[in-house]
């Protein structure tokens, strides 16, 4: 056997026809699982996703953890159908909006009580930012290497992932970033988690008294780091950053755009740490893949001016009556399907099963997960921890497209996050078929 080349893809005719046509209209930029697979898809259910050419696919991605309640769900069309029918825009209360928030109140971590939406995870963590500059009079801003919070001017420097922003010239000013405690890969090289987690911390602050100006208004956070490699941080580091930021007169931000709202099988990611932050931002899963994102703060912090100001925190889109019916529609979905217990049971079964892989191929470093949130680290040789190469990446991703899978196998850190109404079934036929994918890869020369 050998690798396909760089031109063949799994995708059928139609599919092929209208990308290509696609091709002639979009900018190139488009996210590599859309680029790599040529696909058009036509509908999808649950955690199927079926194609233009009637190929259906086991879907391990969710949109990159958008489609929390899957696809299709009957409810929630209806839930957008009747609010489409009846008012889409404006700033106006609505009923949706009110249910939605009353529904939300009580999931969050103790203390935090008000909420604002948005429309896209950059402008909710720039609403942050604004947020704590409004509250601590101060400028400054501090995330972690590996991180992800949008792709925005005011939040571009602090990606972990120098393609987004190499060749682009100076960036936002007063921004710095550290280490993140990655077991598997330590920056500092330690193998024992809890050693990694102390020294990142001990960097941390020495970097804050040696690098920044004192004006730390924030640092933010992954509770797991998602674009990373769904990388989870060893015990403890999370509430020893809360002192960091507390000690500096700073407020703590974490980032739940995709560990909030079952992911982790907790409600929110800091839920398995217990640590309370000061702000959070979400999205993705909170609408089941309409565009909302939001700022979830208390009430003393969310009086800060001029946060505070008349439209002072305000967006054209944010919490339209559209918007907040599907946040409303998603959250009722996701709490009377048991959707959280169901992220926590059949996650740790993929998680055990996935664990036991490593013992029939050599290739894989590393799993790691919680909830429906899992990464398989793919390696050239275990002993260096060299990631597996693209193009081996590449065609196993293509493989598991033929055997109607679709993963972020493109990259030699899997990210496993599929919907999380996907059942036990669908989730033992899912691994059957990247078991099958691993032994294919396994016989390559």
């Amino acid at each position: 056997m050998t690798t396909l080349s760089k031109d063949q893809t799994a995708a059928g005719p139609r599919s092929k026809a209208l990308f290509q046509e696609e091709q002639g209209y979009l900018t190139p930029g488009l996210q590599q699982i859309a680029v790599f697979s040529q696909l058009a898809m036509a509908r999808g259910r649950g955690a199927v996703l079926t194609d233009e050419d009637g190929k259906e696919y086991l879907d391990l991605v969710a949109g990159v953890c958008v489609a929390s309640i899957g696809h299709g769900h009957p409810e929630y069309a209806k839930a957008l159908a009747e609010q489409a029918s009846a008012i889409t825009v404006g700033s106006f209360t609505t009923k949706a909006r009110v249910s939605f928030c009353r529904r939300l109140m009580p999931l969050l971590p103790k203390g935090l009580d008000r909420v604002q939406l948005y429309s896209s995870g950059a402008e909710a963590v720039e609403a942050a930012f604004r947020l704590a500059k409004s509250r601590t009079k101060k400028f400054e801003f501090g995330a972690f290497w590996g991180g992800f919070h949008g792709k925005t001017g005011g939040v571009l420097p602090l990606l972990g992932d120098t393609s987004f922003k190499a060749g682009l010239g100076p960036l936002m000013p007063g921004t710095y970033s550290f280490p993140y405690p990655n077991p598997y890969r330590c920056p500092f090289k330690n193998e024992a988690p809890h050693d990694c987690a102390a020294h990142c911390l001990e960097f941390l602050r020495e970097s804050l008294s040696r690098s920044t100006t004192g004006a730390l208004a924030a640092l933010i956070c992954e509770p797991v780091q998602g674009t990373a490699g769904n990388v989870i941080p060893p015990a403890g580091w999370l509430k020893g950053l809360k002192e960091v930021a507390a000690e500096r007169g700073a407020l703590l931000i974490a980032d739940e755009m995709i560990t909030g709202f079952g992911r982790t099988g907790r409600w929110f990611g800091v839920d398995h740490e217990g640590v309370v932050p000061d702000v959070m931002t979400v999205g993705k899963g909170i609408a089941g893949g309409f565009p909302v994102s939001g700022v979830i703060t208390t009430a003393e912090i969310a009086a800060s001016k001029p946060f505070a100001n008349p439209s002072g925190s305000s967006s054209s889109y944010g919490g339209n009556p559209l918007a907040a019916a599907a946040c409303d529609a998603t959250l009722r979905i996701l709490e009377a399907e048991k959707l959280v217990e169901n992220s926590r049971a059949v996650g740790a079964a993929m998680l055990a099963r996935l664990k036991a892989m490593p013992d029939r191929f050599p290739f894989i470093g590393d799993v790691r997960g919680r909830g429906l949130m899992i990464g398989v680290e793919l390696v050239a040789d275990r002993s260096t921890k060299e990631p597996l190469g693209k193009d081996r990446c590449r065609a196993l991703f293509e493989e598991g497209l033929r055997r109607g899978l679709v993963t972020m196998a493109y990259s030699p850190v899997i990210r496993i996050n599929p919907p999380l109404n996907i059942t036990a079934a669908q989730a033992d036929e899912a691994l059957d078929r990247l078991e099958a994918c691993f032994a294919w890869l396994a016989a390559l020369p």
